[in-house]
């Protein structure tokens, strides 16, 4: 039996269509479903095995990155995506489904953990390739020290921690999942390689549980050599590193059959 994927939209998403062909390459059934549809029967949250929120502008980000979504998403979704979560499923969040899981306070999953996403420090919308680089959090799905190019495309996406101690503590539980790189692999807050400034140079939290999970750059935008900046000429990998990314968040429900 395939993983099945209940994966969210709303309007001002446009990064669905990219993420589902991501899933389905990974060898999981997507089944999309409109916010307004699932509100009406929350139940059908546990008809799936992950649950994903893909990136975009959700009613144009008007309140802020991702603000109403999580407004409706924490009324009317969050009980069940808790039930989901305590029962072994998986919640994923890529860029404005991120910012969904942190204003939610699904991310970072630490009592008193206080995390935002704010501005970049360029005050700009950043578009330009970044090297991820895997903690050891992550190793369930990618080997520590994994390199997983992806697109940023984020005008609110630095990650800031309300103290010192708050980013302790994130390191301490293993909530920190990817960290942006230079082009050593060595993790770094230098502009243009964080295009946001991150505390921590943090692209990515992961949960204690290790099934909540969420990421600003867009790995679903790298499934092949072909989507490189250099086409696969070693600078920034094989193009292999983000199909392994996917297919590690599925693997827990079912054997998985990636195509490329």
């Amino acid at each position: 039996m395939k993983p099945r994927v209940l994966q969210l939209f709303a309007a001002g998403v446009n990064c669905d269509r990219e993420l589902e062909h991501a899933f389905k390459l990974a060898g999981a059934d997507v089944r999309p479903m409109h916010v307004h549809a699932l509100t009406e029967n929350p139940a059908l949250v546990k008809e799936c095995d992950l649950f994903a929120i893909p990136g975009g502008f959700t009613y144009g980000d008007d309140l802020g990155a991702g603000r109403i979504l999580a407004l409706e998403v924490a009324t009317h979704l969050k009980d069940a995506l808790l039930e989901l979560h305590e029962a072994g499923g998986t919640l994923f969040g890529v860029c404005n489904g991120f910012q969904v899981l942190v204003k939610t306070g699904l991310l970072p999953g630490i009592d008193n953990a206080q995390v935002s996403l704010t501005w970049n420090d360029t005050h700009r919308f950043e578009c330009r390739w970044s090297r991820l680089l895997a903690d050891p959090s992550l190793d369930a799905i990618l080997p520590t020290g994994t390199i997983l190019p992806a697109g940023s495309a984020h005008a609110e996406g630095k990650l800031v921690c309300d103290s010192p101690e708050t980013l302790t503590r994130l390191e301490a539980k293993g909530c920190i999942a990817l960290r942006y790189a230079d082009e050593n692999g060595h993790a770094t807050r230098d502009y243009p390689h964080c295009p946001n400034g991150s505390d921590g140079a943090i692209a990515g939290l992961i949960s204690p549980s290790g099934r909540i999970l969420g990421l600003m750059p867009h790995p679903e935008r790298c499934l092949s050599p072909e989507n490189l900046p250099d086409r696969g000429k070693a600078n920034w990998g094989d193009g292999l590193a983000a199909l392994d990314f996917f297919c590690g968040m599925l693997a827990p429900y079912g054997a998985v059959s990636p195509t490329i």
